[in-house]
């Protein structure tokens, strides 16, 4: 009989057929761009509207710096996932990946992680929308829904409960996303690219308008602040997360060897470039001084438009972006959640119902509902300043143990063939690891407690239902490695 150390020891072998796996396929429909998009629409979100009134008052001018560092941060591991990604191009993300290379335990832990992250990213971005939603009513029609619909129950240090009673935008925005993807994954990355065009035009206006008001003497003294760079590096980071959703839909790809690692960094250098620009142009028009104030944390970029133009129609028009940003991140992410839950069911960890695919869709329906649904409750009842660090926290074990599991195959299958590599192995998976520890170490004590919590549930359930039904004891060797699917094969 297998022990529960061979257990969490054995590795999914990596197998390229036909078919990926027995049993259910989700459909091949998806192009570079759309893919690409994906990135774009799951990064550029709520942070860049508002990061400017952050991390300026930290570092001054040279924020501009902070910006390409945390680029360079989210690059690495960018390269690590593309490689990942294009030598196994299956769904699941970190966690399939963690599966290959460490283990079953490893891939266990990641993927309570990844569940953790996408699933409470959903929830807090969909509050997020509400309040951007609410707003944009008021600039539009004159009027906003009562709070009581709009905000979650709070609970004050005095006694007395603020907020509201449901945060009913919030629970509409998932349901609405919901149904999108039940239709299927092309017709979601459609719309999510026609989303995305939308916000980087609304973003290509805000640097236009920025430029008009080019003042020099805002860049004075540059390195004046110069020791806030990394504080503020640490800051922007986040900005940044939500490439690796790029990932979970390699399986939907038509040549995901391809596809995938173009589609990853393509989308960092779309993102990188305009974060940049709207960074140089928001500094342009206002002295450094300025975003400390209140005017430039509760205005932020819209702020910024109407002082150079003159006329408020600007908020109206960046409140609207922030609106459709929002919605395109809810999109992708409550995507990515489907599918890496549709990747652990394959692998018997949960039950065999989150893997039906709908045959007229090829959608998988009773997935998508059942994690809806949760997200919907947690966003309409619970409070984003909740939520928040607890994606951090999965987001930055996710990135360390794809950066480990290269390494590890690389070492251990070195034969795999890889249509992308990362360039100066190793030192780029080393200084990913490296960067990850350094900011979790940074995060809040009680945000360590919630996750080891959440983790320690995880793999309870794992010992009572996992290590049950795991399907991995079907395979012959856990060395069978074949030659990888080609397009030409699927026709």
């Amino acid at each position: 009989m297998t022990s529960l150390g061979q257990q969490l020891a054995r590795r999914k072998p990596i197998i390229f057929q036909r078919q990926h796996h027995e049993g259910e396929e989700l459909s091949r429909n998806l192009g570079t761009f759309q893919l690409m998009m994906f990135g774009v629409g799951a990064t550029i979100g709520t942070g860049i509207f508002f990061v400017l009134s952050e991390a300026i008052p930290v570092a001054g001018p040279a924020v501009i710096i902070s910006f390409l560092l945390a680029a360079v941060a989210a690059g690495l591991s960018a390269l690590n996932y593309a490689e990942m990604s294009s030598s196994i191009p299956v769904s699941g993300s970190s966690y399939s990946f963690s599966y290959h290379a460490l283990g079953e335990g490893a891939a266990v832990l990641v993927g309570g992680c990844v569940l953790l992250e996408y699933g409470v990213a959903v929830s807090a971005v969909a509050v997020g929308w509400s309040g951007y939603f609410n707003e944009l009513l008021h600039l539009l029609f004159g009027f906003q829904l009562p709070a009581e619909l709009s905000g979650s129950f709070v609970p004050g240090d005095d006694g007395v409960a603020t907020g509201g009673i449901v945060n009913l935008p919030a629970i509409v925005l998932v349901l609405l996303c919901m149904l999108l993807l039940i239709r299927g994954a092309s017709e979601s990355a459609t719309i999510n690219a026609i989303m995305v065009c939308i916000k980087l035009g609304v973003l290509a206006l805000f640097i236009v308008i920025g430029f008009t008001a080019f003042n020099a003497d805002h860049f004075d003294n540059f390195f004046a602040q110069a020791a806030g760079i990394s504080g503020a590096a640490g800051t922007i980071f986040f900005s940044f997360i939500g490439l690796d959703a790029v990932a979970t839909a390699s399986e939907e790809v038509k040549d995901p060897q391809k596809a995938v690692p173009r589609a990853i960094l393509g989308a960092l250098l779309i993102v990188t470039t305009f974060y940049v620009l709207v960074c140089i142009a928001g500094l342009a028009a206002e002295p450094p001084e300025w975003f400390a104030t209140e005017e430039a944390g509760e205005a932020g970029l819209a702020k910024i438009m109407e002082n150079v133009t003159g006329t408020p129609i600007w908020a109206t028009i960046l409140a609207a972006g922030a609106v459709i940003s929002v919605f395109s991140v809810t999109l992708v992410t409550l995507y990515g959640q489907t599918r890496i839950l549709f990747s652990i069911s394959r692998d018997g960890m949960v039950s065999k119902k989150f893997l039906a695919v709908n045959p007229k869709y090829g959608t998988p329906v009773f997935n998508t509902v059942v994690v809806s649904i949760l997200v919907a409750i947690v966003a309409g009842f619970v409070p984003s300043d909740y939520l928040w660090d607890s994606v951090s926290f999965g987001t930055l074990v996710a990135f360390s143990v794809v950066a480990i599991s290269l390494m590890v195959l690389r070492r251990r299958n070195p034969e795999l063939e890889r249509p992308f590599k990362v360039p100066l192995y190793p030192v780029l998976p080393i200084l990913t690891v490296i960067v990850c520890l350094y900011v979790l170490l940074s995060l809040k004590p009680i945000t360590w407690v919630i996750c080891v919590t959440w983790l320690a549930i995880v793999f309870v359930f794992y010992l009572f239902y996992g290590r049950r039904h795991a399907t991995l004891s079907t395979y012959t060797s856990e060395e069978e490695i074949a030659e990888p699917i080609h397009p030409e094969d699927e026709r």
